[in-house]
């Protein structure tokens, strides 16, 4: 609960120093409660009212997002990547459209929406609602399975194609060096917390018209490698 409460604050950009002034106790305090499993049901009430909740809105979310998916199963990728309509319906409800939204930026007929619809809702991965509303049945921190079908699909068939256009300043970085184990560990941790602020971003910007919301790709990936060029002048016995 406590966790669910920390990540709400954050994405209204709360930090734990902003908190700790309101609060009126030290930033240690605060760092605390949130490491704690036990917390005064008066200081709960107290950041969950910073956080624009009740108590009982925050024990319902933490309930629902309990409930909900955090990856599909290997077999229900396989059945949304077969069929490119159904997977781009799919990636288009996991950025909070609606199916007006879907119809009138892409060819599918409604019809054929619906029916995709239909079969994201016998996956699990929606709940489609009366009025074709939708309601995504993910977890905050869902992703897809590493290596799995539609992680496959990306790297084989839109990798090249994300790649080969030119990026804006600053937004393409890459660089090569020689690590310890260590030292990769601790990089897989940063890339790691890039993700999260990633999908944090995403979540906040959910509370902006669609319009002013745009298609963004982050690749994050490290691995031992060298160029094949360099690799086939090695020596063999070396």
């Amino acid at each position: 609960m406590l966790q669910f409460l920390r990540k709400r604050l954050k994405a209204q950009g709360i930090t734990q120093k902003d908190l700790a002034a309101r609060l009126d106790v030290s930033e240690a305090s605060i760092k605390r409660m949130f490491a704690s499993p036990r917390v005064t049901l008066e200081r709960l009430a107290e950041v969950t009212a910073l956080a624009g909740m009740t108590i009982a809105e925050l024990a319902q979310e933490t309930a629902l997002q309990s409930e909900k998916l955090p990856q599909l199963t290997e077999q229900q990728e396989r059945e949304v990547v077969a069929d490119l309509k159904l997977l781009l319906v799919a990636v288009c409800v996991l950025n909070h459209w609606t199916m007006e939204d879907i119809r009138t930026r892409f060819t599918l007929t409604e019809p054929e929406i619906i029916l995709a619809l239909t079969r994201l809702d016998r996956i699990g991965l929606i709940d489609l609602l009366p009025g074709n509303r939708i309601r995504l049945k993910v977890a905050r921190d869902f992703r897809w399975l590493p290596n799995g079908p539609i992680q496959t699909f990306f790297r084989e068939r839109a990798e090249h194609d994300y790649l080969s256009a030119p990026f804006p300043p600053g937004q393409y970085v890459f660089t090569q060096g020689m690590l310890t184990e260590a030292a990769r560990q601790r990089v897989t941790k940063l890339l790691e917390k890039v993700r999260q602020e990633f999908s944090e971003q995403h979540r906040t910007s959910l509370q902006q018209p669609l319009d002013e919301r745009h298609g963004t790709g982050l690749l994050l990936a490290m691995r031992e490698w060298e160029p094949s060029a360099f690799s086939a002048l090695r020596r063999r016995d070396a």
